[in-house]
């Protein structure tokens, strides 16, 4: 659905007895520009009698006049609902796909950072072994391992995908005023981390003829921010800890907020100081007056120096 709603799709989305996910950035932006459609059907028979998923299959069946069926699983409970119409099409045919599956793997073949970012994401997107092993042309046995071997969390890495794209808007080159003196990394071993994981992601120098300005940024991004924080961006623990940071190195310390999206491309942007991190949590409202209008804009030093 997220694929669907970042790609604006028209969406017809059906639910049961009521739609509980009222505060999603991307779904009341789709709301709002009339792409898409909320269904809630009410369950006739007592809750817990196992139909309702049934019922609501068998009801967007009979409304839909073209079916595309990307992977059906002729064990499984839709498949049973398709049989005999005329009207569905079938992009891969469960045999075919596993006659063409070989029967012992192949020669072992070194994995790509790349590939570990895709295999990731979809895997962390519910997309299935069998969308994932069509992508990078690998076996399900290959693509199986390889899942089990990586225990990056998903949130280290879409919080890495996100730190790119900031980075990214700084342009850092040669020919820039923008430097890079620090990017830290959250490396740790059991219980054992250096102290430097509790300070800021980025240290950045902007130095234009005799000027020059030094200041750190924190990068955070979520799907979607509620009306209400339940689960706060940062600790109080977290906040002060910044703001000695700011104080004893003399820097600003700027948190960088993406929202919605992907952590690669997000919705929204806000860039807000450390210090008014705690107000913001106690009112998310306050967020709209650290918006950025354009999010991939290049970053200027007026940003960072007006806050």
């Amino acid at each position: 659905m997220k694929a669907l709603l970042v790609n604006k799709v028209p969406t017809i989305l059906v639910v049961m007895n009521k739609f509980t996910d009222k505060y999603n950035i991307q779904i009341n932006k789709a709301l709002a520009e009339q792409r898409m459609l909320i269904l809630v059907l009410q369950r006739d028979e007592p809750r817990g009698a196992g139909q309702t998923p049934r019922l609501r299959n068998q009801f967007m069946i009979q409304k839909a006049e073209h079916i595309v069926c990307g992977y059906i699983n002729k064990n499984g409970s839709i498949f049973p609902l398709l049989a005999g119409l005329t009207n569905v099409r079938y992009i891969e045919d469960e045999k075919m796909s596993l006659a063409a599956e070989p029967l012992s793997p192949p020669k072992h073949q070194r994995w790509t950072v790349w590939e570990d970012k895709i295999l990731l994401r979809m895997f962390y997107e519910d997309m299935g072994l069998h969308a994932i092993k069509k992508q990078l042309r690998r076996t399900y046995i290959n693509v199986r391992n390889r899942i089990r071997a990586i225990t990056l969390p998903v949130e280290v890495l879409k919080g890495r995908e996100f730190e790119d794209f900031v980075l990214e808007l700084f342009d850092l080159n040669e020919t820039n005023a923008y430097s890079l003196i620090e990017w830290r990394g959250d490396k740790s071993t059991g219980k054992i981390s250096p102290v430097s994981n509790t300070y800021p992601d980025f240290v950045l120098e902007y130095r234009e003829s005799k000027q020059k300005t030094i200041f750190a940024v924190e990068c955070k991004w979520r799907d979607y921010i509620p009306k209400r924080l339940t689960q706060p961006l940062f600790s109080t623990e977290q906040i002060i800890r910044y703001q000695d940071y700011s104080k004893e190195k003399g820097q600003d310390v700027f948190v960088i907020l993406g929202v919605g999206g992907e952590p690669s491309m997000p919705e929204d942007m806000y860039m807000i100081p450390i210090d008014s991190i705690q107000q913001v949590q106690t009112k998310p409202s306050l967020l709209k007056q650290y918006k950025r209008e354009i999010v991939d804009k290049w970053f200027s030093i007026e940003e960072f120096n007006n806050r």
